[in-house]
């Protein structure tokens, strides 16, 4: 888990909660910086959340994992439509958050960590959330592929993971295509961003984020044992896909 001078994070959203309007930075690993929208989505209604978020609610069905559950909007709106839902996350303070924000269940885990104890759960889940960009969680291509064996760990039959993310070649820009060459000369996908968020003076390790097209998406998942049963379209290249556990691992 996060050391506190790491939690770059949870130190944006408690900001949040307390009142203020923080950003935070994002640092690609090739000297290129961005900042946020800031912490006001991360606390969004659903009256307030993109079009396409709101579709894709519409295929969440029975219990429920939020993953990288940030502030907990996602639980919070599916703990009033009734449904029983855990959120994870590697941030101590966004679990602070997401309690003081009254969800339910809500524990200071990451996904590698769920997945290398699946039993830690005494059910298993029908529905996987990975809202707010985090298909990125996913981190590479192998890592997709073997993260999706693992995931029948935890899942019944029939589960659905819905995971948003962008598609990374919807670009002009010089330097994400110059980035994209050069992960590719590297053999990584070329969505592969290797990252980390700052906030203040609190930086979090460097870690992979992956984004994909649509089409590389249908790759990844074709032989893990789940498929890509449908995709939610968002505006500048951004959609959500639902991807199905099929009722036999594929070869």
């Amino acid at each position: 888990m996060l050391k506190a001078s790491q939690d770059a994070f949870g130190q944006m959203i408690r900001a949040r909660l307390m009142g203020q309007h923080p950003y935070e930075v994002v640092e690609r690993d090739d000297g290129y910086i961005d900042v946020s929208g800031g912490a006001e989505t991360y606390f969004s209604e659903y009256r307030d959340w993109l079009g396409y978020e709101r579709r894709a609610m519409r295929y969440v069905r029975g219990r429920v994992l939020d993953v990288g559950c940030g502030a907990g909007r996602h639980c919070l709106y599916l703990q009033r439509k009734g449904f029983d839902v855990v959120g994870i996350d590697p941030s101590p303070l966004a679990v602070t958050v997401c309690k003081l924000r009254r969800v339910r269940r809500c524990l200071n885990l990451s996904l590698v960590g769920v997945l290398a104890r699946p039993g830690r759960f005494e059910e298993r889940f029908d529905t996987v959330l990975m809202m707010g960009n985090n298909f990125g969680l996913f981190e590479s291509f192998d890592r997709v592929r073997s993260r999706l064996r693992r995931f029948y760990g935890i899942t019944n039959p029939g589960a659905r993971i819905i995971a948003s993310t962008r598609d990374p070649y919807d670009t002009d820009r010089p330097e994400h295509l110059t980035y994209h060459r050069s992960n590719r000369g590297r053999g990584r996908m070329g969505g592969q961003v290797r990252i980390r968020v700052r906030y203040r003076r609190y930086a979090t390790p460097w870690f992979d984020y992956l984004m994909v097209s649509r089409k590389e998406a249908r790759a990844i998942v074709n032989g893990t044992g789940w498929q890509l049963a449908t995709i939610v379209g968002g505006p500048d290249g951004m959609y959500i896909a639902v991807i199905e556990r099929v009722s036999t691992p594929a070869v």
